[in-house]
């Protein structure tokens, strides 16, 4: 059975839930055009046991170096002997090379498969396909199987934790730093063991995606944890973009971005538009507001309009991996709708 259809008709959550319910297995898989990007998320009789964002066929791999588990010269030994014929999955190939314990495999495929679930269900545009029998169990690491509805659960949660921590932690460039003492004496500092790994990491140089690759820990968790040593004034934030002044509050991308998402994705243009107009008055520099604004411009026929909100985008920077990842599907809608346009100038004349 194939189940499918757009997101902006049924929502990722809704598709989740309707797997669970009915325990399918197979293979889930999501396009976007926006994001220029793909998620494949298996199935074993409603329970998650493997997901991924991009093209990496195995992302544990190169997630296992960067959190320290195991070196790059292990990783290309596991996939030399892959390639050389051994058909065993990459993860227990790890395992009987010495390179990693069963039980730290486990938890790290755990942690690749929850972040990748998180990330795709804040996704509200896209076109999902469910084949239902589909083989997917040479993608599975390790025996792994993660409920669906705690998935759910925690991405709503997180979702909702977002929306708390942009009070103070307003976008991922943000720098943290120590404050100045001087000369006072530093009081006991009384932090879990994840605060002190944030705070010994934290050089006044590195951003807080930054912060989070070098830890080898969700950006999720980072700024969560930034957001409680701010608040307790062990760190100072500082933006990059805006030097010597304090970071605006409530400008958290994920937060602010949801119900014009929301509304664009049900095709909702002038409700999307006036919700990005009001994010920009904010904050006039976040690059995905102004893209999709040109996005809600095209879709109502606003095309000079449109075309000028996408020409100030190109212009917008820095911008993130993912959002200049974005560069090509904005060439390609400016193109469009300048032939558009000329189209309509002609037949005019």
């Amino acid at each position: 059975m194939a189940l499918e259809g757009p997101l902006k008709d049924l929502h990722i959550q809704d598709v989740f839930q309707l797997l669970d319910l009915g325990r399918k297995s197979g293979m889930l898989r999501v396009t976007s055009e926006l994001r220029q990007t793909a998620a494949t998320v298996c199935f074993d009789r409603g329970g998650v046991v493997a997901a991924s964002l991009g093209s990496d066929p195995q992302p544990i791999g190169a997630r296992l170096v960067r959190v320290g588990k195991i070196t790059a010269e292990q990783l290309h030994r596991g996939r030399a002997l892959q390639s050389g014929g051994d058909a065993r999955r990459l993860g227990d190939i790890l395992v009987s090379l010495g390179a990693i314990s069963r039980r730290d495999l486990e938890r790290q495929v755990k942690a690749q498969i929850e972040e990748a679930v998180f990330d795709l269900l804040a996704w509200t545009e896209g076109y999902f396909r469910f084949e239902e029998g589909a083989a997917c169990q040479a993608s599975v690491e390790a025996p792994v199987r993660s409920p669906t509805e705690a998935l759910l659960m925690e991405g709503a949660r997180r979702l909702d934790e977002w929306s708390r921590i942009g009070s103070k932690v307003s976008h991922l460039g943000l720098v943290p730093r120590l404050p100045d003492q001087n000369g006072a004496a530093a009081a006991p500092l009384d932090l879990v063991p994840f605060e002190w790994e944030v705070l010994a990491a934290v050089d006044g140089e590195r951003d807080l995606r930054a912060l989070a690759e070098v830890l080898g820990r969700s950006e999720f968790e980072v700024a969560r944890t930034v957001y409680g040593l701010t608040a307790a004034g062990v760190v100072i934030l500082g933006d990059p973009a805006h030097p010597g002044q304090e970071p605006e509050p409530g400008r958290d991308l994920a937060a602010l971005l949801v119900p014009a998402r929301e509304a664009l994705a049900q095709g909702a243009y002038e409700i999307a538009a006036g919700a990005l107009e009001e994010v920009l008055r904010r904050d006039p520099l976040m690059p995905e507001a102004r893209r999709l604004l040109g996005v809600c411009q095209a879709a109502m026929g606003q095309f000079s309009r449109a075309l000028e909100t996408w020409h100030a985008w190109s212009r917008l920077g820095p911008r993130t991996p993912g959002e200049e990842a974005e560069a090509p599907a904005v060439e390609r809608m400016r193109l469009a709708v300048d032939t558009l346009v000329k189209e309509l100038e002609r037949h005019r004349e």
